[in-house]
């Protein structure tokens, strides 16, 4: 088993391999921001262990009316379409099997 670590907030990020993923949770919290990398990254539970993604400010901006890359601006556009962000961080989680992703713009340009 890998672990990574995300450094701003200290959460733990295991990763497993070759298991397929049955649940992935997302539970409610705060976003913690990055203006180094410009993203908000969340937590989430993958078969029951921490998970953690990030989506970038592109991303929030291109896709989801982010007005800028401002911490509010970021927010705002997160949590008002959190539902959509969630479901291809669902599928990004089961199609990498990994447990700390990047959501990018191209993800959501795409549809993956």
């Amino acid at each position: 088993m890998r672990r990574h670590t995300l450094e701003a907030s200290g959460t733990t990020c295991r990763v497993l391999q070759g298991a397929a993923m049955k649940s992935i949770d997302f539970p409610p919290g705060r976003p913690h921001y990055s203006a180094t990398d410009l993203t908000l990254t969340c937590i989430a539970n993958v078969d029951g262990s921490p998970a953690c993604y990030a989506v970038t400010a592109e991303a929030l901006e291109d896709h989801f009316g982010a007005r800028s890359y401002r911490q509010e601006d970021l927010l705002l556009a997160l949590e008002t379409h959190r539902d959509a962000i969630e479901e291809m961080a669902r599928a990004l989680f089961k199609l990498t099997e990994s447990h700390n992703i990047v959501l990018r713009s191209g993800h959501f340009r795409f549809g993956m």
